[in-house]
C-alpha cells in the first residue's frame, strides 16, 4: 500500500508528459503514434551536416574544433537520460512552418561555458543568460544549415522554426518528444577535450524529413475511372478500348456517323451487335472521328446527350509554381558586389523622447533626460537611420559594443520605411 509519497520514477514520468497509469498525454496507452522513420536517410543528413557544424562552430568561436562522425538512432526518453549529465543546457527550436514538431538540442554545462569563454574571451563561473544567448546563436546557425540542405530537396519549401529558447536545468526537467524519437549525436573535440551536441527530433518531424529526402509515402490505390475503360450499367460493361465489334446490349443508340465504313444505316435501334463495322478505334476512346448522339436511358444521364467522340482527351496536368527562394541569383550577387565597399552609417539608439523648445533651452549640466526604453530592453540598431536589428549593450576592453540579438523581418523593415 502506498504511503502517499511519489517516487523519483513517477516524478520523471509526470515531467515527461507520461501519466503514472501508463497513459500518455493524449490518453492512449503506449509510447504514442508510430512513424515511418528511415535511419539511413537521417544518417546521411547528419553526415552532410557534419562539416557545416564544424565550420560554423569554428567560425563563431575562432577555435579549431573537430567534429567526428555523428551517430543517428531511434531512442526513447529513458535511453537518452542514461547518457546525459545530471544538468544540461537545452535549446528548444521547434519547427513551426513547412514541418511542425519537436526539435531540441542538448549540451553539457561544461561545453556551454567553453563556448562562451571562446566567444567572449572571458571565463564564466555559471551558466547565466549571457551563456545561454551564445549557445542559442550557435545552435541557430546549425539549424539554418539544416534548413538549407532540406530546401535543396524541393519538397520542403518555406521551412521555419521558432526562436531558439535555451534553459539550464536538470535532465529530468527536459521536455523530450513524446514516444520514440530520433537522436543525432555530434561528437566534438578541442585540445583533447571531448564534447557532444545531441539533437532530438520528434517522430513526426523525422518522418517528413525522410519523405522529403527520398523515402516516399505509401502509395494510394487508384480506382479505375468510370466511363473510360469500363462503363457499369450498360449491359455488363463496354470495353471502350477494344474494336467496336462486341455487344452493346441495353443501349438505345442513335448514331450520326461521319466515315465509319461498312455501309451502316444512320439509325440503329436496340442494336445487339455491330457486325458491319470494321475493326477501327475511336480517337482517344477506341472509335474514329465522327459525331455520335447517344440515348443512354437507365444510366441517370440526359437522353440524346451529344458526345463528340472524335476529340482527343486533353492532357490535364496540375500547375506547378516555382518555389520562392530568398537566395540571390549569381547575377544579383555580381551586381551587389559592385557596392560592397560603400560605407553606410550604423547607429545604435538607446532610446528617444520628445521635449518642448522651452525644456530643451532649459537644459544644463546634470539634467536627466528620461527615454522611452526601460532598463534591460534591447537597443535599436539602425543603418542610415533605418532600424534593421536589435541588440544588447556589452563592454569590450573598456569600450561599449552591441551584441545582435534579433534581426528584424523584411515586413518590419518595410514598416520602418513608411
Amino acid at each position: 500500500m502506498s504511503d502517499g509519497a511519489i517516487s523519483q520514477d513517477e516524478i520523471d514520468a509526470l515531467l515527461s508528459g507520461v501519466a503514472i497509469d501508463g497513459l500518455n498525454s493524449s490518453g492512449h496507452v503506449g509510447n504514442g503514434p508510430s512513424y515511418h522513420i528511415d535511419i539511413p536517410t537521417l544518417q546521411k543528413l547528419a553526415d552532410d551536416l557534419k562539416p557545416k557544424l564544424e565550420e560554423n562552430v569554428n567560425k563563431y568561436t575562432g577555435a579549431s574544433f573537430t567534429v567526428d562522425n555523428p551517430v543517428v538512432e531511434e531512442v526513447d526518453r529513458d535511453k537518452v537520460l542514461a547518457r546525459l549529465p545530471e544538468v544540461v543546457v537545452g535549446v528548444s527550436a521547434d519547427y513551426n512552418q513547412g514541418i511542425k514538431g519537436s526539435h531540441l538540442y542538448l549540451l553539457s554545462t561544461d561545453f556551454a561555458l567553453k563556448l562562451f569563454a571562446l566567444v567572449n574571451s572571458e571565463e564564466a563561473t555559471e551558466v547565466d543568460d549571457m551563456v545561454l544567448s551564445v549557445v542559442s546563436e550557435i545552435i541557430a546557425t546549425h539549424i539554418s544549415a539544416q534548413i538549407n540542405v532540406l530546401d535543396q530537396s524541393g519538397k520542403l519549401p518555406g521551412l521555419a522554426y521558432a526562436t531558439p529558447e535555451s534553459v539550464n536545468e536538470s535532465k529530468a526537467m527536459v521536455m523530450f518528444p513524446q514516444g520514440n524519437f530520433v537522436l543525432s549525436s555530434y561528437p566534438l573535440t578541442l585540445d583533447g577535450a571531448a564534447y557532444t551536441v545531441w539533437e532530438c527530433m520528434g517522430g513526426e518531424v523525422a518522418e517528413k524529413i525522410c519523405n522529403a529526402l527520398g523515402v516516399a509515402d505509401a502509395p494510394e490505390e487508384l480506382g479505375s475511372p468510370v466511363g473510360m475503360t469500363e462503363m457499369p450499367g450498360m449491359g455488363g460493361g463496354m470495353n471502350m478500348n477494344s474494336p467496336m465489334g462486341g455487344a452493346m446490349g441495353g443501349m438505345n443508340t442513335g448514331m450520326g456517323m461521319g466515315q465509319m465504313g461498312g455501309g451502316m444505316p444512320n439509325q440503329m435501334g436496340g442494336m445487339g451487335a455491330m457486325g458491319g463495322m470494321p475493326n477501327q478505334q475511336m480517337m482517344g476512346m477506341g472509335m474514329p472521328a465522327g459525331g455520335m448522339g447517344m440515348n443512354m436511358g437507365g444510366m441517370g444521364m440526359p437522353a440524346n446527350m451529344g458526345v463528340n467522340m472524335g476529340m482527343n482527351v486533353p492532357n490535364v496536368q496540375q500547375l506547378q509554381f516555382p518555389n520562392l527562394q530568398t537566395n540571390m541569383t549569381p547575377t544579383e550577387q555580381g551586381n551587389i558586389s559592385l557596392i560592397m565597399d560603400v560605407f553606410m552609417e550604423m547607429t545604435v539608439e538607446l532610446g528617444r523622447t520628445k521635449k518642448s523648445i522651452k525644456d530643451i533651452l532649459g537644459m544644463g549640466e546634470g539634467t536627466i533626460i528620461e527615454l522611452d526604453k526601460l532598463a534591460g530592453e534591447p537597443v535599436d540598431i539602425l543603418v542610415n537611420h533605418k532600424a534593421i536589428a536589435k541588440g544588447e549593450v556589452v563592454v569590450i576592453d573598456e569600450n561599449f559594443g552591441v551584441r545582435v540579438t534579433e534581426i528584424l523581418s523584411p515586413i518590419e523593415r518595410v514598416n520602418e520605411l513608411s
